[in-house]
């Protein structure tokens, strides 16, 4: 068992001023694995410090500077790849599958921000003046459970390339996780101060950064209800924010398509990350008049889902989380009956054999109308929504009868008609004809999820303030 006593501020892994334990939970067994002490108040206070000193000196730097700073903490986390991987897969229960993508997506948050910083001009004459793009100063992050890690390496790296410094609090759930990212940030050897990690609950650690006067900018990824409340708190301070926030994800089958090919994407678009992912395309528009040859190949599809040890290679389902993230799940595949969807597979319980952990059953309903919760709602876990459609038309009109708008996707044989279809989804990202990420191209979304972007040109700008000089 592992035991987490320690967080990191000014340079330094010092001792919590906070007492709280919170215990750290093997979401495929339910065995206790470790401990971490919770900061407090008094802990965010020294860290946002800390920050906002750093900031004098650190906005000051080149970006050849940021550059290499960025570099060196790239090389740190790639040396200890595999440790990241075997650490995520036991704490969070995440597939291996993904857990190895969200690594690579975890370094690539630094080298996309190399890239971007390369050529990014922080000065420029507009009109007849000189615009100059400033760092705002402390920058708070807050990091959800379902990739830590990789949000975490990516919000950091485009405070740096900004040239602020960071006050970063991740899930208590992801301590583990954080502990190794941690060593590896120490090693890389950045000025003092720059980012510092406090482990803390949202309603002490995370409260404490977005009411605190010295944090210029909230950058937060997590559920649309935090992200409110953020917002809302933001405002007494006027805080930039960043906030990216939950999904709903219409995935659009053409009546063109080959459904064959169509089916396992979709089945994989829904089921990513164990279903807990916000770009997960939880509801699938279908044409009416191919439902029943959707059926079948969904039954054949996810009879293939093979559900279990998070480690082997070809489990594509873990464990939820948690045993509260599991009882959600539950709570929405119950409701589903009660709203009148039909089962198609999967329902209710645990899958044979694997009662001692979190597991869900890959469930399907068919049937599904878009005024029920579970086509309405954000599940996160894998849970599939099938809604048919008359016309082109109509399957446009359900897939943006969301108070969602991050991710979406279409399916089509011709791509020309696909990119029309793409064009008039109200999404942040749209999808054609596969499942891709582009870690140079802008990611948030549209309605209640979220405000402003992440990655690439678009993410640096949301880290940098416009200022004026007039002679």
């Amino acid at each position: 068992m592992k035991t987490i006593d320690t967080i990191y501020v000014n340079g330094a892994f010092v001792k919590p001023h906070g007492t709280e334990v919170f215990d750290l939970i093997n979401p495929t067994d339910n065995q206790l694995i470790g401990k971490v002490t919770l900061g407090n108040e008094t802990d965010t206070d020294a860290a946002i410090t800390a920050a906002k000193a750093a900031f004098k000196t650190f906005s000051q730097t080149s970006k050849e500077q940021r550059i290499a700073y960025l570099q060196q903490l790239h090389d740190v986390v790639k040396s200890r790849e595999a440790e990241f991987i075997e650490v995520m897969v036991k704490e969070y229960g995440g597939t291996l599958h993904f857990c190895t993508m969200s690594v690579q997506n975890a370094l690539s948050g630094f080298t996309s921000a190399i890239e971007v910083l390369k050529t990014f001009e922080f000065q420029k004459m507009v009109g007849k003046s000189k615009v100059m793009l400033q760092p705002l100063g402390v920058v708070g992050i807050i990091t959800p459970w379902n990739a830590s890690n990789g949000f975490i390496c990516s919000k950091l790296a485009m405070t740096i390339a900004s040239g602020s410094t960071a006050v970063i609090k991740p899930s208590e759930m992801s301590a583990q996780q954080t502990q190794l990212l941690l060593e590896c940030f120490h090693e890389a050897g950045l000025p003092n101060g720059v980012f510092n990690v406090v482990n803390g609950r949202g309603d002490v650690v995370g409260a404490t950064i977005v009411n605190h006067r010295d944090v210029a900018k909230i950058s937060f990824t997590g559920s649309t209800a935090v992200g409110k409340f953020i917002a809302r708190s933001a405002v007494d301070t006027m805080k930039r924010v960043t906030l990216e926030l939950g999904g709903k994800s219409p995935n659009i089958l053409l009546d063109d398509v080959n459904m064959d090919d169509a089916i396992p994407m979709a089945v994989s678009a829904a089921y990513m990350n164990s279903g807990q992912a916000c770009i997960a395309g939880t509801r699938l528009l279908v044409p009416e008049s191919r439902l029943e040859e959707v059926k079948e190949l969904l039954i054949e599809t996810v009879e293939q889902v093979k559900v279990g040890n998070p480690a082997s290679t070809d489990t594509v389902v873990g464990p939820m989380v948690s045993q509260k993230q599991y009882e959600r799940v539950q709570k929405y595949i119950e409701l589903g009956l009660e709203e009148g969807a039909e089962l198609l597979i999967g329902g209710p319980g645990k899958p044979e054999g694997l009662e001692a952990g979190n597991f869900v059953k890959p469930t399907v309903f068919v049937n599904v109308n878009n005024n029920m919760r579970i086509a309405r709602e954000e599940i996160f876990g894998p849970v599939l929504s099938v809604i048919t459609y008359k016309t082109e038309e109509e399957a446009i009109e359900i897939a943006n009868d969301t108070d969602y708008g991050l991710q979406a996707y279409v399916n089509s044989a011709n791509v020309m008609r696909a990119k029309k279809v793409a064009s008039q989804i109200v999404a942040g990202r749209v999808l054609i004809n596969g499942l891709y990420h582009d870690p140079m191209a802008p990611f948030g979304g549209f309605k209640q999820s979220g405000i402003g972007r992440e990655m690439g040109v678009y993410g640096l700008e949301e880290y940098v303030e416009p200022k004026t000089i007039l002679v």
